[in-house]
């Protein structure tokens, strides 16, 4: 009879701990509200980023949003047209509802584009030579999956990956090798639909650079080292950006394991 009290005991000692682990991890889901600090009205559809749980939410029509997060927690707010912020998660968040978050809204002048047309002569001789070409070709790794663009300039992915590896000094080591707990973070980007459906509609890579830690010359860089085209890296959205270092860093990764 004891014994199955103590056996009972620890069975429920090991669930509490599991419990509270799991909480830990998830976090409190914290209501609050984000407003235009002139005006007190509601903002829709900002974005909203734990950068420390890599969990990803929105705020609704009426401005209202639902996030877990832990004290010490950081969240990440950004919203076209406006200054992004971070805000520290404190104890008094998790014991009061409805926090008001304020954004400041920028002044944005955007440069007139002019696009010029092709004008073609119907003389397929001369129209080659006018109609411009864009030499971006694309590499693949043998059983990695699909193939990445890469610029004219490059020498190859495969190349530049290796010589990361086996150079301490190279740049990509510096950021894959070294960063082990940032880059852990790609993998939950990925998987978070939140996250992902924010960075498809977003080219400023300011997500990326608050989760990842870096900046956005980096990312470039990042982007260069890995053989993507200069055309890619200005054009693409933060979610194929996202797709691209990940890419990247799991080749990484896979060649660093078989080198020895």
């Amino acid at each position: 009879m004891k014994k199955n009290h103590l056996l009972f005991f620890f069975l429920l000692l090991t669930c509490v701990t599991f419990a509270q682990t799991e909480d830990d991890e998830i976090g409190a889901a914290i209501n609050g509200i984000v407003v235009n600090d002139a005006n007190e009205k509601p903002l829709e559809n900002v974005n909203i980023v734990n950068l420390n749980k890599v969990k990803g939410s929105s705020s609704d029509k009426d401005g209202k949003f639902v996030i877990h997060a832990s004290p010490n927690d950081t969240l990440f707010f950004s919203y076209l047209g406006y200054k992004s912020i971070r805000v520290r998660v404190t104890n008094d968040w998790l014991k009061y509802d409805n926090i008001k978050v304020k954004m400041t809204e920028l002044g944005i002048a955007l440069e007139e584009v002019v696009v010029k047309p092709v004008q073609l002569t119907g003389y397929v001789e001369v129209d080659a030579k006018i109609i411009p070409i864009y030499d971006n070709y694309r590499y693949r790794i043998a059983g990695l999956g699909g193939g990445y663009e890469g610029g004219k300039t490059q020498p190859g992915a495969v190349s530049k990956v290796l010589s990361s590896i086996f150079n301490p000094a190279d740049f990509l080591y510096n950021v894959f090798g070294k960063r082990p707990r940032q880059m852990r973070k790609l993998k939950k980007m990925k998987e978070d639909d939140e996250i992902r459906n924010l960075l498809q509609s977003k080219f400023n890579r300011e997500t990326l650079m608050a989760v990842l830690q870096l900046e956005r010359a980096d990312i470039d860089e990042i982007m260069n080292n890995c053989s993507y085209s200069e055309d890619f890296i200005k054009t693409a959205n933060d979610l194929q950006i996202l797709d691209a270092i990940s890419e990247c860093y799991e080749e990484y990764r896979i060649l660093n394991r078989d080198k020895g």
